[in-house]
């Protein structure tokens, strides 16, 4: 028999262990407290499920990344853009020391239009960060405003991330560089069309014009 698991930390590390080398969930929670040492009961008592073990993996890892860049002594000096930039790097290092078990999650994950199952935690944790620093992009009009959609731009930035994510998984580069690369020009492409464009002073003019009559003085010009 197995040494007893006496946290929820050992829990979990015995779990990713389990599953990396077996490439499959245990039979069941009873099997699995019996080889480690612990009744079913007290499985329950450090978590939920087998889903909710890797969802707290999960959870944790971008908690930390979101802590880590926070506590930069610039974080606060930074844009918005920046903020984000600097979270993406910061996750996707921490995700290195887990790639294993990344790809056997991502790869066993049953998903909810387009979000897997076990992301779904950490959505949480991303959409209330993502939404800080967007309000501040837009707060200090390094962001546009937009009717109906600045509302959407986490959701972008959640698509950007699941982007990045399956890139990731792909990359055989040194040092994973190519995915560096890819945050950049992801990022920058997102936050690019989150700024003010010709579109957006095309539709102020119109707006401005059909408001004040000027095409109608036009068309008698």
């Amino acid at each position: 028999m197995k040494k007893k698991i006496k946290s929820a930390a050992e829990l979990q590390s015995t779990y990713i262990d389990y599953v990396l080398t077996h490439d499959r969930k245990p039979a069941s929670v009873y099997l699995f407290a019996k080889d480690n040492g612990i009744t079913e009961a007290e499985f329950y008592n450090f978590l939920g499920s087998f889903e909710g073990i890797e969802q707290s993996v999960w959870s944790e890892l971008i908690a930390k990344a979101i802590e880590e860049v926070r506590g930069q002594e610039i974080w606060n000096q930074y844009s918005s853009r920046e903020k984000a930039l600097a979270f993406f790097y910061a996750f996707i290092e921490l995700l290195k020391s887990q790639r294993s078990f990344v790809i056997y999650c991502l790869k066993h994950s049953s998903s909810k239009i387009g979000t897997p199952d076990v992301l779904s935690k950490m959505k949480e944790h991303f959409d209330l960060f993502a939404a800080g620093i967007l309000d501040q992009g837009i707060e200090s009009g390094e962001l546009v405003t937009r009717r109906f959609i600045s509302e959407k731009y986490k959701d972008a930035l959640w698509v950007q991330l699941g982007i990045i994510l399956n890139f990731w998984i792909k990359d055989n580069s040194s040092s994973f560089e190519k995915t560096d690369e890819a945050i950049e020009r992801g990022i920058n492409l997102t936050f690019d069309l989150f700024q003010k464009s010709p579109l957006d002073s095309l539709f102020e003019y119109g707006k401005f014009m059909m408001n004040n009559g000027g095409f109608k003085s036009a068309m008698k010009f």
